[in-house]
């Protein structure tokens, strides 16, 4: 059998006519494949995250277990330990002693802190509440309570002593906690401010550069906790280690709840602008987009700590926040 000569023709069985490019698909949109802050989200579903009144329970009947137990075996320890050699079951039983001490110490102060929280938070509804009800008496003891809150601050002293000579002009609630706010708290707004910056950088620094999986999250978490917990002492609620951590998941769930953790338009175009996008790596966006999530965290941080609600137009500006906490990490 010969093989045929010439050119083998196939059936096709598709469309062989031309392509257009109408015929093309779409170009996908840029905003998309941008970064979304995945360390930032994740960081505040975790700490946002309710406890189950189950999982209170176990965790509370576990550490009184273990604590009787550490107790009994400890004192079974100390008394076995006397017996056979005074001196040494002394100095041991001593030594419990002080630990026992310095545990009640820090119980103490975390107390103390919670009762710090707690009194700036009235002082905060009161305010609130004087706003309100255009309460002119009210926001008068607010105003007191104010400045006996902030009365050892040395930052706060020409504040208070400018309050002191123009509140006496005042026959507005409204203009009076404005005063009161702008002349006090301004040299604590800036701290706090400073504060966010430097955590926003943090984050956005740790990100870009630190290619280990969950670091970015570790690194947010963190950064946030310190930057709630600064901005709290700045604002005179010194927060023990469960008063950081309950200020922080307060923090953080509103803004889960609010959905403010989530990227949008309006964030992605002042960091990195729509021409932009496309020639950073992804990592260095991510480290971006968390630096100023964390800088939206700061916001609603210092509005849940200062004493006296921002008045209007006086919120600090995320977009300000940011600008001046990522300016050189990205050149425009």
């Amino acid at each position: 059998m010969t093989k045929a000569k010439g050119p083998v023709l196939f059936d096709l069985d598709e469309d062989t006519s031309p392509q257009t490019p109408a015929d093309a698909p779409p170009v996908p949109d840029l905003l998309e494949l941008a970064p979304q802050g995945q360390a930032m989200a994740t960081a505040a579903a975790l700490a946002a995250r309710p406890v189950s009144r189950l999982a209170r329970w176990f965790w509370t009947l576990l550490a009184l277990l273990i604590t009787t137990v550490a107790s009994i075996a400890a004192w079974h320890f100390v008394t076995d330990l006397v017996t056979r050699n005074i001196y040494l079951g002394s100095a041991v039983a001593a030594l419990f002693g002080l630990f026992g001490l310095v545990v009640c110490l820090i119980a103490i102060k975390e107390l103390s802190a919670f009762a710090r929280l707690g009194k700036i938070d009235r002082i905060q509804h009161a305010a609130g509440d004087a706003l309100a009800r255009e309460d002119l008496s009210a926001a008068r003891d607010v105003v007191g309570d104010l400045t006996a809150l902030y009365a050892k601050r040395e930052d706060t002293k020409w504040g208070r002593d400018r309050l002191e000579e123009q509140q006496a002009d005042m026959f507005d609630a409204a203009a009076l906690l404005h005063l009161a706010s702008h002349e006090v708290l301004t040299p604590l707004d800036a701290a706090a401010q400073r504060e966010v910056e430097a955590a926003a950088r943090q984050v956005a620094t740790v990100t870009a550069l630190v290619p280990l999986a969950l670091a970015d999250v570790v690194a947010a978490l963190g950064s946030n906790i310190r930057m709630i917990r600064r901005i709290a002492e700045i604002y005179g609620g010194r927060s023990g280690t469960l008063g950081s951590w309950r200020l922080t998941r307060a923090v953080l769930s509103h803004l889960v709840a609010t959905g403010a953790v989530a990227v949008g338009d309006d964030m992605l175009e002042p960091i990195l602008g729509g021409s932009i996008i496309g020639k950073l790596s992804r990592r260095f966006g991510e480290g971006l987009v968390n630096g100023a999530l964390t800088a939206r965290v700061g916001v609603a941080a210092i509005e849940v700590c200062r004493p006296v609600p921002f008045a209007q137009g006086d919120r600090p500006s995320v977009r300000r926040i940011v600008k001046s906490a990522l300016t050189g990490l990205v050149s425009r």
